[in-house]
């Protein structure tokens, strides 16, 4: 099952969808909604968006693919997320794998607003293939995962794709190995508050000899942190910790306040 590191720009959107969305008053899936599968893409949506947010999940499982037969992407995306977690249907990594592959064909304009449905789709993919589906035609193919992650991370700027790349590059997995491309990508990604990015940035530097900065960015870095990060970003701070001198981990404390400002 597709786990949460590489939706966050799916729960980012999940908020902009609500703040759009919050006054629409959600009905049931039946003759009385004023919704039907002749309505238009986005009224689908909208209904389906609404219904699943109540816990609805049929009525909002039937919407969405009425609106993602009429093309409409944020649909499509909504339905792909329900079968990668199981919600509402029974879980389907190959269906979810098949949707986001949909949505990722069609390509997307940067900017348009389509954009964070069409980098979820890759970012995705790019888990899929990392990690492959088990009786699925989709095998493990860490080249793809990379140029995927690549794509999102370069051309749409976007925080996780260019963690997740970086964390690729420095493991040689789907390429060469390269410290210097990695950190490059590290520093775009925590310059953005991406805290794992922050932390694997310091543990990067710490191992090359920069300890006080090194233990001031993953120091940090737990400040920022989510609850499903939080663990193994203070595993990491504390296994670097253990390996430095009092004094630089005194200064290192001192400096990680001022870590969140900084930009070089």
């Amino acid at each position: 099952m597709v786990k949460s590191d590489w939706k966050l720009p799916a729960m980012l959107l999940c908020s902009a969808v609500l703040s759009v969305l919050s006054n629409t008053a959600a009905h049931a899936f039946d003759i009385n909604a004023g919704v039907s599968r002749e309505s238009g893409p986005f009224d689908l949506f909208k209904f389906g968006f609404n219904a699943h947010k109540k816990g609805q999940k049929e009525e909002a499982v039937e919407a969405y693919r009425y609106a993602a037969e009429k093309g409409h992407t944020g649909s499509r995306w909504a339905l792909a997320n329900m079968y990668a977690d199981g919600d509402g249907v029974v879980q389907n990594d190959f269906e979810a794998f098949k949707i986001y592959s949909e949505i990722a064909s069609q390509g997307v304009e940067p900017g348009s607003e389509d954009t964070v449905y069409f980098v979820n789709a890759l970012l995705s993919l790019a888990h899929y293939y990392h990690q492959g589906i088990p009786g699925s035609p989709v095998g493990v193919d860490l080249a793809q995962a990379r140029q995927l992650y690549f794509q999102a991370a370069s051309t749409f700027g976007f925080a996780e794709a260019q963690f997740q790349l970086a964390r690729m590059i420095l493991a040689g997995e789907g390429g060469k190995a390269n410290v210097q491309q990695a950190k490059k990508w590290l520093n775009l990604a925590r310059k953005s508050g991406h805290a794992g990015a922050m932390a694997v940035f310091g543990n990067v530097l710490f191992q090359e000899g920069q300890a006080v900065r090194g233990l001031a960015f993953m120091t940090a870095a737990i400040d920022k942190c989510s609850p499903k990060d939080c663990l193994w970003i203070q595993d990491m701070q504390e296994r670097a910790f253990s390996l430095a001198d009092e004094q630089d981990r005194r200064v290192a404390v001192a400096l990680a306040p001022q870590i969140f400002t900084e930009v070089e």
